[in-house]
């Protein structure tokens, strides 16, 4: 998470959604940036609102613009499979080694998924509304606003990226996941 004090921005970390790179272009301009531990770095709206907004808004005296970046369902689910089916995590409970991205899908649909597909909603990290919500695959537009709101160049390069990896999904696969998380899909659907 980045707050920009004059800008009157807070950026949210939604995790998937490049904003490691996104810190890596920017964190130096920043009045605050939140990079560690993850569960501060990845503020949810809700949490952002309760915590911490009257730190950084001086209880209300100072409101920020919220900022953050949704990536398409599947694509988003596709990333957290691929980041978790790096080596680096062979072994561990939350490793997709050895997974279909199917079978992957069909554990986040659970009840009580296991440690390798408990990775959340966006639509549930975005409850509470941003001002300024931005879709993954059209950097350019999230890149011109903060560039315009910041009133410098950004650049940002790649970081955190996931391997490559098979995402393919059977349509009864693909059928479950839009209705079991059809929030995330409506509000993709909305941008």
């Amino acid at each position: 998470m980045l707050i920009f004090w004059k800008p009157r921005l807070a950026l949210l970390a939604v995790p998937k959604t490049g904003t490691t790179a996104l810190e890596n272009a920017l964190a130096s301009s920043a009045d605050a940036a939140i990079v560690n531990p993850p569960g501060l770095k990845h503020c949810t709206v809700r949490k952002y609102r309760r915590d911490l907004s009257g730190f950084f808004e001086q209880k209300g005296k100072r409101p920020l613009s919220l900022v953050a970046v949704m990536r398409e369902p599947v694509d988003w689910l596709g990333s957290w499979y691929r980041y978790r089916g790096r080596d680096a995590l062979a072994g561990q409970e939350n490793s997709t080694a050895g997974m279909t991205f199917d079978a992957f899908v069909q554990a986040y649909l659970q009840d009580n998924p296991p440690a390798c597909a408990k990775v959340g909603s966006q639509a549930a990290f975005l409850e509470g509304g941003v001002d300024h919500l931005f879709r993954y695959d059209r950097p350019s537009d999230l890149i011109d606003f903060l560039r315009d709101r910041l009133g410098q160049p950004v650049e940002v390069g790649r970081a955190n990226v996931s391997p490559d990896g098979d995402l393919t999904l059977s349509r009864q696969t693909r059928a479950a996941l839009e209705t079991g998380r059809g929030a995330d899909f409506e509000l993709w659907s909305a941008l």
